[in-house]
């Protein structure tokens, strides 16, 4: 999909976009060439200055319905980079429910602890 397919397609979208991802333009530009391969319409955009985002930083806007696609997109990154640094999913316990009376594993660093100011005592993960 080109540039000019996708910003008449999101012209013609009836409810509003949805701003999924902010950051640094080269990370958001980066995604939103990924989308446009993958025939998702997107449009990058500088936030409205009421949004409070960080200065320089601009949003990915799609629509609503291309919001699962796009996350899916962003998952199946983050998992490729697991990958890529050696880190086995399998063997963590990422949504894992402890058992009754137990503290349930970090979904970070998998230790299972009572939280420290609602936070992983062992990697500082704010859960609370």
């Amino acid at each position: 999909m080109t540039e000019r397919e996708a910003s008449r397609l999101l012209e013609e979208t009836e409810g509003e976009l949805v701003p999924l991802v902010h950051g640094r333009l080269a990370e958001v530009k980066r995604l939103w060439q990924e989308c446009l391969e993958r025939d998702i319409p997107a449009v990058v955009a500088t936030p409205p200055p009421e949004g409070g985002g960080a200065p320089g930083a601009v949003s990915l806007l799609v629509r609503a319905e291309d919001a699962p696609a796009v996350a899916a997109l962003l998952q199946r990154e983050w998992k490729d980079h697991l990958e890529r640094e050696g880190v086995d999913l399998a063997s963590m316990k990422i949504g894992v429910e402890a058992p009754e009376g137990e503290e349930p594993p970090c979904p970070a660093c998998g230790t299972a602890a009572p939280l420290v100011d609602g936070a992983c005592g062992e990697c500082g993960l704010q859960l609370e």
